[in-house]
């Protein structure tokens, strides 16, 4: 099998494909191209779908903004102290005591923790979504596989 050759036109031929006891049929750049982004398609859509059914086994029908309503409160410790760390970097620059520079690195240590609190109340539910994305995109390489190495029992 090769990945590409010449035909005597001067047409590129990409991946050869060989049955089991046939003869190779070449197919075109352009065919296999589809094929792969076709492929693409539908692993990525698979992997949304599964990303949404995680999502709803671990909201168990609640809908997501309640579930960050619910987080939200406790990524306000973490936000306070990002700014208390954010205040104090801001004071202690060579000396130089800015108020408007203390209060700056104080936003950015309370946003840098807000955002920080945040995702680590939705760790568990990261880690959901995408183990349902994972579970799916499997289902659809394995689909995948079956299609193009069809098993015979008889």
């Amino acid at each position: 099998m090769s990945m590409t050759d010449r035909r005597p036109d001067g047409v590129l031929k990409a991946l050869t494909q060989a049955g089991p006891g046939s003869e190779e049929v070449p197919m075109d750049l352009h065919n296999w191209s589809k094929s792969n982004l076709d492929y693409g398609r539908k692993l990525f859509d698979s992997g949304l779908e599964g990303s949404r059914s995680g999502q709803e086994e671990f909201l168990h029908g609640k809908p997501l903004g309640l579930f960050l309503d619910e987080s939200a409160p406790c990524a306000l410790k973490s936000a306070a102290f990002g700014a208390v760390l954010g205040l104090l970097r801001g004071l202690s620059r060579n000396g130089h005591r800015s108020a408007g520079r203390a209060l700056a690195y104080g936003c950015l240590g309370g946003a840098i923790g807000f955002g920080a609190g945040l995702a680590w109340q939705g760790r568990r539910l990261v880690a959901s979504a995408a183990s349902g994305a994972a579970r799916s995109i499997s289902r659809a390489r394995d689909e995948h596989w079956l299609e193009s190495n069809p098993i015979d029992y008889a």
